[in-house]
């Protein structure tokens, strides 16, 4: 019988008695052992379905009850297939469900203006706050469309191309991408990505980083042995040149060396309805 720590054994690479004496089934066992899925049968999901899991991402935990996020359910095909072309990432068009999950300070300011009071709280923390909001509704829908046998995955590439990407969903000043997110029936396998060691991201009492060069060479190590970087995958080698090794932290590294295309994500909000004094 599969138990919670042969799931956790299985996320982390190493052996653990925690959990041993639970059932790995269940709410606990379908996050431990969650992964990531970009291939999706031509099934669709039944509208129902989406309803219902729709209801459980605003269901989840919001700051001071505010509820300052907003989701994009993206139906059209002309729409789907121009925000892949947008986000450089092609399969999004495929995804029988493809969300786009914002945060909102327009609606908080409206309601102000409704009730006759000024909107006082144009901050950086609100934009902070929404962005929160945002990301732990869009959690909350991939647990519940997991635990519905879909399949998901989290896409940030729709910030790549802000200007184009607000257009294409007619947002609003005060309201942002945040992440989209597909689901559909999966339709390929994937084994559960090893995530870094508790030792490095778990602190009693107070942060200490102190063991970190080792646990990451360990880490590397573990995840080199299960999911080695093919050949020709080696990030930015006209840069650093081709790596005898190649673990998750030169990847991660050479990754970070150089800016994303979203990197001018603060000048966007600045013009779209956000002060972040």
């Amino acid at each position: 019988m599969t138990t919670i720590a042969d799931l956790i054994e299985a996320r982390f690479g190493f052996a653990t008695e925690a959990g041993r004496r639970m059932a790995g089934e269940g709410a606990i066992a379908r996050i431990i052992g969650r992964r990531s899925f970009r291939k999706y049968t031509a099934d669709p999901v039944p509208g129902e379905l989406r309803d219902i899991l729709l209801a459980a991402a605003q269901s989840a935990s919001a700051k001071s009850d505010l509820q300052q996020y907003a989701i994009i359910d993206i139906r059209d095909q002309a729409a789907k297939d121009r925000l892949a072309e947008l986000s450089a990432t092609d399969w999004m068009a495929e995804a029988p469900v493809l969300l786009v999950f914002c945060g909102d300070i327009r609606r908080v300011q409206r309601i102000a203006e409704m009730r006759g009071k000024p909107y006082a709280q144009n901050t950086l923390d609100s934009f902070f706050n929404a962005a929160v909001d945002a990301a732990l509704a869009l959690q909350c829908y991939a647990i519940a469309a997991e635990a519905a046998g879909l399949g998901t995955c989290a896409i940030s590439q729709v910030r790549n191309r802000l200007p184009e990407v607000t257009e294409l969903l007619a947002l609003p000043g005060g309201v942002y991408p945040v992440a989209g997110l597909c689901a559909g029936y999966p339709a390929e396998k994937r084994d559960v990505t090893l995530r870094l060691p508790p030792a490095v991201v778990v602190h009693e009492d107070r942060y200490d980083d102190g063991g970190l060069e080792a646990e990451i060479d360990g880490y590397d190590q573990r995840r080199h042995a299960i999911r080695p970087t093919a050949p020709g995958r080696q990030l930015m080698t006209e840069t650093y040149g081709s790596a005898e090794f190649y673990g998750w932290s030169e990847n991660t590294a050479r990754r970070l060396s150089a800016p994303e295309a979203r990197h001018r994500f603060r000048a966007f909000l600045e013009t779209h309805g956000f002060d972040l004094a």
